[in-house]
């Protein structure tokens, strides 16, 4: 199957969850996560009207969106989702390329967005990333530890806190996720009834490929799929 097939197929499957959750398809954003896929892969995508692509590493969003915005296209321009582990050194170069960072994790991390954005004059969406499944391998904050760290960014002018994200861990059976994505939810649900200042926790970023069906049935806002879209990664691009 070609990209366009696949990531039609992916559409229908976020249509149908979205359907048997009782949601609007509205309230679901697919993102395409091209990391490591050429970007003849996303052109491929621009005239199904595909608006949303997401990248783990800093050096290729960047040279991707500028590459794109030297040719001019597409109208309305792509967004793009910084979804890997973001390194402080590396902010300066994301803070007006990326439309939200989805893994925000520590203190440090924000202030460095914060004094980066500010010097842009610009406020920059951020996600707090949450590692639900407590896997050590992977990073993000412990739910319990999930709300101070929101009220300590909270304060930070040029930062906007959107939501929460999490990356569950891989499994054969997406049910096996389910309650991670609920519990997501819930700690989602509990700081939104906080009213913190600056938190709207409208965003909930959670589900990939294997499993992002079940997400769009826990209450996923943004579902992010690669391997489903693009094929299997190549790790050997540069």
């Amino acid at each position: 199957m070609s990209v366009c097939e696949n990531y039609q197929d992916v559409e229908k499957k976020v249509t149908e969850a979205c359907k048997r959750a009782g949601r609007a398809r509205e309230e679901v954003t697919l993102i395409a996560v091209s990391k490591t896929k050429p970007l003849s892969m996303i052109e491929e995508l621009l005239p199904l009207g595909v608006r949303d692509f997401g990248e783990n590493k800093v050096q290729e969003l960047t040279q991707k969106a500028e590459t794109l915005a030297q040719k001019e296209v597409p109208k309305p321009p792509v967004r793009w989702h910084m979804i890997g582990h973001l390194q402080r050194n590396k902010v300066k170069y994301l803070v007006e390329k990326a439309c939200m960072i989805h893994s925000v994790d520590s203190l440090r991390l924000a202030e460095e967005i914060n004094k980066e954005a500010g010097k842009k004059g610009i406020c920059v969406p951020i996600l707090i990333e949450v590692n639900v499944a407590k896997e050590e391998s992977k990073f993000g904050v412990p739910m319990e530890e999930a709300e101070n760290l929101i009220r300590q960014i909270a304060v930070f002018p040029w930062i906007s806190i959107r939501g929460l994200m999490t990356i569950a861990p891989y499994v054969e059976n997406p049910e096996e996720n389910r309650l991670i994505f609920r519990n997501l939810r819930n700690l989602s649900v509990d700081i939104q009834g906080k009213s913190i200042d600056n938190v709207t926790m409208d965003v909930l970023s959670m589900g990939m490929t294997g499993d992002y069906q079940v997400a769009i049935e826990e209450g996923a806002t943004h579902v992010r799929v690669g391997t489903g879209i693009f094929g299997e990664r190549n790790y050997s691009l540069k």
